[in-house]
């Protein structure tokens, strides 16, 4: 079963995106092959929801961050072995030689670089392939085990002494063209996926390493936990780090402050902690152990939809009737709701926000992070809903002047500074004059 995250949801973390300089991909797209860039966006695209499979993927960056190596290929000179690797050969000796004459004939007497090109090719691979060889002496983990096999088959013993080659003669290159393109062609594969998996794992550990990231304990769904001592945002340095935890007995937390408070950005990097966790991923959010879900769904910048005729208000409705759909179809989900109907007036604002929040509570199964300015609705929840965790952010004022902690508190904010910041900003002023 996939792991289930709209695009919606994806855009609202800003989890994807090769060209959207502070995507979180982008974070850790440190890659140097094109099977490696090819390979980090399935890992993306892909989270998994077996607890066993995540913790092994863990592992291995965690490996990987330990041993502190350093990839050694470049993407220019690589793309020499992917394209001459992933070109056929001749189906034997005989006629492998005969083509590398024709190729060498006809770069002699027309200038065509076909011979050249197979010549470059070849010597890279030779090269790339004792690269390998070279990384992998020091490290000992499964996931390398079938490359150490493949390095060390029989029929690949002249590599050795051809080290370093600039040219082959043609009988030679003939020979080993058609020894590496087609009678071992899919021991090939498996070293190329070798060389995309370690561009992988040590391009994202060694993020992991310069950013002091965490790994996540995976869990079976049935123990229905979520919990951090630190939660922080990826792309933010210097963060303030909040605990967060959850579980049957408070599976939502109704999460009230003003603008600017912090309210966006602690959900998002709760929203991301999670995503990454099902990655198997390194992640902002220390010592974190987590239950794993069916998916995950937020609502914080929904838009409108002019071509369908929806408003901003029908659009939330829609996506919470999505959310809904989901969640009382017996699956395991996370659920990030940013200001719920803010696409309406109050009184209906604060209707819809404590009716679903009270229906959506009921679903022990899973975790619900609702925030809202509608504070009123709290004490209404408090009264009918013993399993909601109510916590703000503060603002403090230094006389007039809001300042923002940006740290977790229990409770309900009583904040009410907006107009405070309006008359800082001296606007009433301006339309006065």
């Amino acid at each position: 079963m996939s792991f289930i995250a709209d695009k919606q949801t994806l855009d609202d973390l800003g989890l994807l995106g090769r060209f959207r300089p502070h995507s979180v991909f982008n974070l850790f797209n440190k890659v140097h092959t094109a099977g490696g860039g090819r390979l980090l966006e399935e890992m993306f695209h892909q989270p998994l929801t077996d607890a066993a499979a995540i913790n092994k993927r863990s592992f291995i960056f965690r490996y990987f961050q330990a041993q502190k190596i350093t990839f050694p290929f470049r993407h220019e000179s690589f793309r020499f072995v992917e394209n001459y690797l992933g070109a056929g050969a001749a189906g034997n000796i005989v006629t492998a030689a005969a083509g590398m004459l024709r190729k060498k004939m006809m770069g002699t007497l027309l200038k065509d670089d076909q011979y050249g090109q197979l010549q470059s090719g070849l010597t890279a691979t030779i090269e790339a392939l004792h690269a390998l060889k070279d990384l992998l002496k020091p490290l000992d983990i499964e996931l390398l085990q079938p490359a150490v096999e493949v390095l060390a088959d029989k029929r690949l013993a002249w590599l050795e002494k051809e080290r370093g080659a600039k040219e082959l003669g043609v009988m030679k290159a003939a020979k080993y063209d058609q020894l590496l393109r087609n009678t071992l062609r899919r021991e090939m594969e498996i070293l190329l996926d070798t060389i995309y998996q370690l561009d992988v794992y040590i391009a994202v550990s060694s993020v992991a390493r310069e950013k002091n990231l965490s790994y996540a304990r995976a869990l079976p769904a049935e123990k229905n936990v979520f919990s951090t001592t630190a939660l922080t945002h990826p792309g933010l340095s210097n963060a303030v780090a909040n605990p967060l935890s959850l579980d049957e007995q408070e599976n939502v937390i109704f999460l009230t402050g003003a603008n600017m408070a912090g309210k966006s950005t602690l959900m998002k990097s709760f929203g991301i902690a999670v995503y990454m966790a099902h990655m198997g991923f390194p992640l902002a959010a220390k010592d974190m152990t987590f239950s794993v879900r069916d998916g995950l769904y937020s609502s914080i910048n929904v838009p409108d939809n002019l071509n369908m005729g929806y408003s901003h208000f029908y659009a939330e409705v829609l996506r919470v009737k999505r959310v809904a759909e989901e969640v009382s179809s017996g699956k395991n989900m996370i659920v990030i709701f940013d200001e719920l109907f803010k696409g309406t007036n109050v009184k209906d604002a604060y209707d819809a926000t404590l009716a679903i929040t009270a229906a959506f509570s009921k679903y022990r199964n899973c975790f619900f992070i609702i925030s809202t300015h509608i504070i009123e609705a709290g004490d209404a929840l408090r009264e009918q809903c013993g399993n909601i965790r109510f916590s703000y952010l503060p603002t403090v004022m230094d006389g007039n002047i809001p300042r923002y902690p940006y740290m977790l508190t229990p409770g309900i904010t009583s904040d009410r500074q907006g107009m405070i910041i309006i008359e800082n900003e001296k606007i009433i002023e301006l339309l006065a004059s």
